[in-house]
């Protein structure tokens, strides 16, 4: 057989295709399929009718429920600018008391509950993970760090910014994962709303789950540490320096779990934060007036233990005797000796009630 299609069996000739297939290359054979063009082909992409695509966080809708709220957030932004002042005069240690009860909170919100006595002994001696809790323990640690100072995450820019607070960084020339590059487009398109309303967006916005988010034995905690940890510190931008981050959860999780339309999230944030930055201040009412009781009850006693041992017990809410030992740069039986006396002055008090791994606080 001859022509353009011949039979395999007649010879060593490759079979050319069947009697409709086109020449290989030649497109224009399928005369069968209507010639459309690009945004007729992306039409027809669904045969079914397809929503409109839009803005996944709108700034406008979160600047119309800014400006209904406009009230709460200048009670806010009061409070705030109360503790921001607090802050700049007080002592360093302050910090670092609200970075761990902060953080302790946001325990109970995620599911991973740690007392201020477990992250005290990891931040300050990395000491008290086991097998089973080591990977949430590392992660409250890195709230710790990032809420009592460093980078905040919009500094720099947010792309740069956020992937080095969140450790994401990448070589220079090396595009930045993906998740990242999204949150930062969406913070970009905020830069009119007002420091809070920003955080509200920022929290939303990174829960929202991704290809390269957190990995880990518990992504979903993870990623809500990361959030609430973003917002929080991304919060002190409409402060002066002295707090490092806006208080979210000391007064319970309200922020946190807020949830329906954009007005109604930004609420609830607003109302949550609030409680939160007044029980922030009433916490450091009462740490200052401890603190100058403790001064006046300690003036007689002699060395540099003492004072020291003071403002040790106002920066961290629980306080163990190696810890105190490694702040103070004392003596172990010098710390036990002061500890005791401070106990004794009715001062200070012990937690655990044994014998051993005994944990001291102030007592307010």
């Amino acid at each position: 057989m001859s022509g353009k299609y011949p039979h395999p069996n007649d010879g060593p000739e490759p079979w050319a295709g069947g009697l409709y297939d086109p020449e290989p290359g030649n497109e224009a054979d399928l005369w069968f399929l209507p010639d459309m063009g690009e945004e007729a082909e992306d039409a027809a992409a669904l045969p079914l009718p397809r929503a409109e695509r839009g803005v996944l966080f709108d700034p406008r809708e979160w600047l119309a429920a800014q400006d209904a709220l406009s009230g709460p957030l200048a009670e806010l932004a009061c409070l705030f600018g109360a503790l921001d002042e607090r802050l700049r005069a007080g002592p360093d240690g302050w910090r670092r008391r609200l970075a761990l009860l902060e953080v302790a909170d946001l325990g109970w919100w995620t599911g991973e509950r740690f007392g201020a006595d477990r992250l005290a002994l990891w931040v300050g001696l990395r000491l008290g993970a086991t097998g089973d809790d080591a990977q949430a323990l590392a992660r409250a640690g890195w709230a710790v760090r990032r809420l009592s100072g460093g980078p905040g995450p919009s500094d720099g820019g947010w792309e740069q910014g956020l992937a080095g607070f969140l450790d994401r960084a990448t070589p220079d020339g090396m595009e930045l994962p993906d998740s990242v590059a999204d949150l930062a487009e969406v913070m970009g398109r905020a830069g009119d709303l007002h420091p809070v309303t920003q955080t509200a967006m920022l929290f939303h916005a990174r829960r929202m789950p991704g290809p390269d988010g957190p990995t880990g034995a518990d992504p979903e905690a993870a990623r809500d540490i990361e959030a609430a940890v973003l917002a929080a510190r991304h919060g002190a931008a409409m402060g002066r320096g002295g707090a490092l981050f806006m208080p979210l959860s000391l007064s319970g999780p309200q922020a946190l779990r807020a949830a329906g339309p954009v007005a109604e999230r930004l609420g609830q944030w607003i109302a949550g934060a609030t409680q939160a930055t007044l029980s922030a201040l009433l916490h450091l009412d009462r740490v200052a007036a401890w603190q100058a009781r403790a001064r006046l009850a300690i003036a007689d006693l002699s060395g540099r233990t003492p004072p020291v041992l003071l403002d040790a017990l106002t920066a961290w809410p629980m306080l163990s005797a190696p810890l105190a030992e490694r702040l103070t740069g004392a003596s172990r039986a010098a710390v036990q000796r002061n500890l005791d006396t401070l106990v004794a002055r009715d001062l200070i008090r012990e937690m655990t009630g044994q014998g051993r791994y005994r944990l001291w606080s102030a007592k307010m």
